[in-house]
């Protein structure tokens, strides 16, 4: 488990966000899978919860307002120090800026919507009074972000630009992967799976959590009525599982390997 420190470099994945149908079904959900607990946060976009654990910040809910046909979806937040400058990017660089930048409530920050080039959305949050995720890597908590895409090598040159990352390939000819790196230290990754990008969603970001254990979170998110997509197995990271939750929104789950 890793306390979370107030001071985040440019691009370190900061906060994530999940847009749902039902708040009470998500809530029932996630408490009984993760120990999640639920505050009231503000409601200026509509019904919207922040989701902690143990006292800490993990993610936020936004319920979809009646008749938007917005997808049910997690969203990987990145860190921004100026979110006007780094959208500014974003365009220059070939990606778009679908929603803001913008000033969230209660002055707890600035952000946008955004996608790269091949259309994967993500956040940019510009903290202020709200940080973001309080802690990672405990179980229940934010454990890694990953891009899946095509290929990772155009792509990668589009975050490099925007947010400054550093690069590191996996060296394999049966595996095309990026390790994104803020100051030394591997912050997110970017899948190339060729076709395997799955046709209803595109390229996209995957929200990983930590679990105990990753059989027994399978089975719980069967039980909870949710689905299996890719069953537990070994991966150089630690023994991962991709599900869906009740209301489609994908997500996996991982017990990282100890060092």
């Amino acid at each position: 488990m890793t306390e979370v420190s107030a001071r985040r470099p440019q691009g370190t994945p900061c906060w994530v966000s999940l847009l749902v149908r039902s708040l009470p079904v998500t809530e029932e959900f996630y408490g009984r899978l993760f120990g999640w607990e639920f505050q009231p946060g503000p409601k200026h976009f509509g019904p919207y919860v922040r989701a902690l654990r143990e006292g800490r910040l993990v993610a936020g809910i936004d319920e979809v307002p009646k008749g938007r046909g917005l997808p049910v979806a997690w969203t990987t937040y990145l860190c921004s120090q100026d979110a006007d400058a780094t959208c500014e990017l974003v365009r220059d660089c070939g990606g778009t800026v679908a929603v803001g930048p913008l000033d969230a409530d209660d002055e707890a920050g600035r952000m946008a919507i955004a996608a790269d080039p091949s259309g994967a959305v993500f956040g940019v949050w510009q903290p202020n009074t709200h940080l973001g995720v309080g802690v990672v890597g405990e179980p229940g908590t934010l454990a890694w972000n990953e891009l899946l895409t095509r290929e990772s090598a155009t792509v990668g040159k589009f975050y490099t630009a925007v947010f400054g990352y550093e690069t590191q390939a996996v060296v394999s000819a049966d595996l095309d992967y990026l390790t994104l790196l803020l100051e030394g230290r591997p912050v997110a990754g970017i899948h190339g799976v060729g076709q395997a990008v799955p046709r209803d969603r595109g390229p996209h970001w995957m929200t990983y959590f930590a679990v105990a254990d990753t059989d027994e979170a399978a089975r719980r998110v069967v039980e909870l009525g949710g689905r299996v997509l890719r069953g537990p197995h070994d991966s150089a990271y630690g023994r991962t599982a991709t599900v869906e939750d009740p209301q489609g929104a994908r997500f996996s789950v991982v017990r990282t390997t100890e060092p």
